[in-house]
């Protein structure tokens, strides 16, 4: 005969899935830049929203490109060498073109590990090869504070 605990049946913890998807925390209203506005708008903006950068899309709202402060601090430095105004050039001409976006059902896990090894601010984020919103450093920190440690395991 089997020896029973007089302790009984203990209770079965009940461990909450929570999502934790790049599309679960991301910002979908954007501020996001056209290829024809002119520098001086995208710097004022930068200051008026706080923000450091945004995404360049086209008339059909596709991603063509990024534009960030380090951009314009750029050709800010380059422009007094060749005694060149920049600030009513367009963003098409400062952008940067190579994109790296990450995809909307990505893990914020995932998501952490490519913002240490790209060294990136900000990542577009891409559904079906759409923008639909941006993910930043700060949304994952955000979201890690929310966790609690029994959740921190990969879906």
């Amino acid at each position: 005969m089997p020896i029973k605990s007089f302790q009984g049946a203990r209770a079965q913890k009940q461990r909450r899935s929570v999502p934790l998807l790049v599309r679960d925390i991301m910002t979908r209203n954007l501020i996001v830049f056209h290829p024809d506005q002119t520098i001086h708008e995208v710097m004022e903006q930068f200051i008026k929203n706080r923000i450091s950068g945004g995404p360049v899309v086209d008339d059909s709202g596709n991603l063509i490109g990024v534009i960030s402060e380090a951009d314009c601090m750029k050709q800010i430095s380059e422009s007094r060498y060749f005694n060149m105004p920049i600030l009513d050039r367009s963003v098409a001409n400062f952008m940067s073109t190579a994109v790296e976006t990450i995809d909307a059902s990505k893990s914020i896990f995932e998501a952490a590990s490519r913002f240490t090894k790209k060294n990136r601010r900000r990542f577009p984020v891409l559904e079906h090869n759409k923008l639909i919103g941006q993910i930043s450093r700060k949304d994952i920190v955000k979201a890690a504070l929310k966790l609690q440690s029994s959740t921190w395991r990969q879906p």
